[in-house]
């Protein structure tokens, strides 16, 4: 079975309804019931539901509102507060850290790239496509991962960072989902501010 592709579909046959815009929530949430109440995910371990569940609402949340912004609207900071743009180039790397810390792996080259690129974002200013395009393929990457988890596994002990502070893996499963939904929130929120 496929997961969800870049246009925040589902697994579940639940869509849009054709003549409600994407970005009325209130239009949205009365056609389409948020993914928690859509039943549980084919191949993910009951436990691992709400954080997947989680991770594919980070998706269909942020999508329609990003859509709706120009290049330069990502990049506003209303009364100095992080840019859309920010909030989504740090909630991919954080999900993919958060993750690979859930693993037992410290962090790639490549990881520690992206977290040092988090701190000039302002100043190369990742496009929308390309923003969204690696949010999307965090979060495929991710309901992978869930997949591949055995229930023996949930409870290992993890070490998270530098200073390796403890955790295991469920506990950096259910962080890492929270945490993209927390800055999903702020996307959702600044959007129509930045529109003006």
């Amino acid at each position: 079975m496929q997961l969800p592709g870049r246009t925040g579909r589902s697994l579940n046959p639940i869509r849009w309804a054709p003549t409600v815009p994407q970005h009325h929530s209130l239009a949205r949430m009365t056609t389409v019931a948020e993914v928690w109440l859509r039943g549980p995910l084919p191949g993910i371990l009951p436990y691992l539901q709400p954080a997947a569940h989680a991770i594919l609402q980070v998706r269909e949340d942020v999508e329609p509102v990003v859509a709706l912004l120009t290049e330069a609207q990502l990049w506003v900071r209303p009364q100095g507060t992080a840019a859309i743009g920010f909030h989504l180039l740090h909630l991919t790397g954080s999900l993919d850290r958060l993750l690979a810390y859930s693993r037992g792996e410290s962090l790639s080259p490549e990881q520690l790239k992206a977290l040092a690129r988090e701190k000039s974002a302002y100043e190369d200013r990742p496009s929308r496509v390309t923003l969204m395009t690696d949010l999307s393929q965090a979060i495929d990457q991710a309901l992978l991962y869930f997949k591949s988890l055995a229930p023996a596994s949930l409870l290992l002990p993890r070490e998270v960072g530098r200073k390796k502070l403890p955790s295991n893996t469920l506990g950096l499963i259910f962080h890492a989902a929270e945490h993209a939904s927390r800055h999903a929130g702020q996307i959702v929120t600044l959007g129509p501010i930045v529109r003006g």
